[in-house]
């Protein structure tokens, strides 16, 4: 967490105050007088955050946020805006352009701190997973401008208590609101089984008893279905520690039970969103290493992944005194097929073969494209029969139906295999290097082909 915070204040003795708490917290501050500094400095150097004063002198902090929030650079930081000002009207003002909290001086601290380590803290995943997923696994594709609605649980122990905070979000809510008990919520297999994980929980702190709703924070948040959903706690007046406690448990927000609905809207709203980044920025960062270890077009393993894999394999075999099978595949005259038939008879015959070898495997065996047209396959626990059945077999599967390219033209292929078998020889039983087992294995391949082709060849025994 870099902790780069931007504080925007017209008054000079504010700025130095801010300042001396959060470089004492071990944040870096910058300061900025007026709208205009701190939409180029944001723009110039994105903070990890923005304190937005209100009222500034040359415009209002709101349509700083606003602008804030329309400029592409600058639309993700996190703003927390602060006014001296209880106006309801303006708190609703400041949520309804973007903001993420709202605070009225004077300030506690430790509200201040414990909201900037929770805001923080949400960001860090997305300038870490985003990044990484727009720009070095270039999938910087804009998200789609549609969302299906969200889906929020209310979590209470009072049953007319949920049903009025409901009746509340409902009005103004499109998205689907719903009840939940504290039992159901902890349930195993409950939460997602009954329909979609909810993407916000909205707890009553004293469920069930004073802390309870806490409690359900932290299990919520050691569960894999629901640890990346928002949490809004709402709590009776308390002590500003319990509110602070509460953030840096896991809260995202927090209002007080006798929350307005307007507001209480428009922070569910930002929850949501964010949680939708965050989750945006996880299914880039897994696809990303998909295809960092999957082929495209055939759906197997590729090189980079079989290679590693087939080193564990060797080592459980070498630990158990197994023998494992190795096999190079390689379709025959597939030159020919891209020369008359074209790239894309060519693909569908690739990714054909590649079903069919797949299907005529165990579930625990390897199968990998590692080449144009060359496949490797492993088969763990395998003896020299059942090694070489299983070769026959995939021959035979790839070879005895013709395939249907474009155009409906069926193509007969066949396809080469050079067999190895993997295993511990001499009184160390000591497993040969993988390299050299995958290199015996092409060297039969490269006897089968010379042989005639549509054959599997076997190398016995290491160089």
């Amino acid at each position: 967490m870099d902790g780069r915070i931007l504080i925007v204040d017209d008054v000079a003795t504010n700025r130095i105050v801010f300042k001396v708490k959060l470089g004492a917290a071990c944040y870096r501050p910058s300061l900025a007088a007026d709208g205009e500094s701190c939409l180029r400095m944001a723009r110039d150097e994105p903070p990890d955050l923005i304190l937005l004063d209100l009222m500034l002198p040359d415009m209002t902090g709101i349509e700083v946020l606003r602008r804030l929030r329309a400029d592409a650079a600058t639309c993700d930081i996190p703003v927390v805006m602060f006014s001296a000002s209880p106006d309801p009207a303006a708190r609703i003002a400041a949520f309804k352009a973007g903001a993420d909290e709202f605070l009225t001086k004077p300030i506690d601290d430790q509200i201040l701190l414990a909201r900037l380590r929770g805001l923080l803290r949400a960001r860090e995943p997305l300038q870490a997973q985003g990044g990484a997923a727009a720009g070095v696994l270039g999938l910087a594709e804009p998200a789609a401008a549609f969302e299906g609605p969200g889906v929020i649980a209310i979590v209470t122990s009072r049953a007319e208590t949920a049903m009025h905070w409901r009746k509340d979000l409902m009005a103004t809510l499109t998205d689907r609101v719903v009840v939940l008990t504290r039992e159901e919520v902890l349930a195993d297999g409950t939460v997602g089984r009954r329909g979609p994980v909810p993407d916000v929980f909205v707890i009553d702190s004293d469920l069930g008893g004073v802390g309870g709703g806490l409690r359900l924070m932290s299990d919520l948040r050691s569960r894999g279905t629901t640890r990346n959903a928002a949490i809004c706690i709402v709590r009776a007046q308390g002590t500003q520690e319990s509110l602070a406690m509460a953030f840096d448990l896991g809260a995202n927000d927090a209002v007080e039970a006798d929350f307005d609905p307007s507001e209480l809207e428009l922070r569910l709203k930002a929850l949501l969103r964010r949680k939708r980044q965050g989750d945006r920025a996880r299914g880039a960062v897994e696809d990303g290493l998909r295809l960092a270890v999957i082929d495209p077009l055939t759906g197997l393993y590729n090189r980079r992944y079989a290679l590693p894999h087939l080193a564990g394999i060797a080592e459980r075999a070498a630990s158990n005194g197994t023998r494992f099978a190795v096999m190079v595949v390689d379709l025959d005259r597939f030159k020919l097929v891209n020369d008359r038939w074209g790239h894309a008879a060519g693909d569908a015959v690739l990714a054909e073969v590649a079903r069919r070898l797949s299907a005529n495997l165990r579930s625990g065996d390897l199968l990998a494209r590692i080449g144009g047209e060359e496949f490797l396959a492993a088969l763990p626990d395998t003896t020299y029969p059942e090694a070489q059945a299983a070769a026959e077999r995939l021959r035979s599967a790839v070879t005895d139906a013709p395939i249907m390219v474009p155009g409906g033209q069926g193509l007969t292929i066949t396809i080469s295999i050079g067999l190895a078998i993997g295993e511990a020889e001499g009184a160390d039983r000591r497993m040969e290097p993988v390299a050299a087992t995958i290199e015996r294995a092409d060297r039969a391949l490269l006897i089968a082909k010379a042989e005639g082709r549509n054959q599997v060849t076997i190398s016995r025994t290491a160089a």
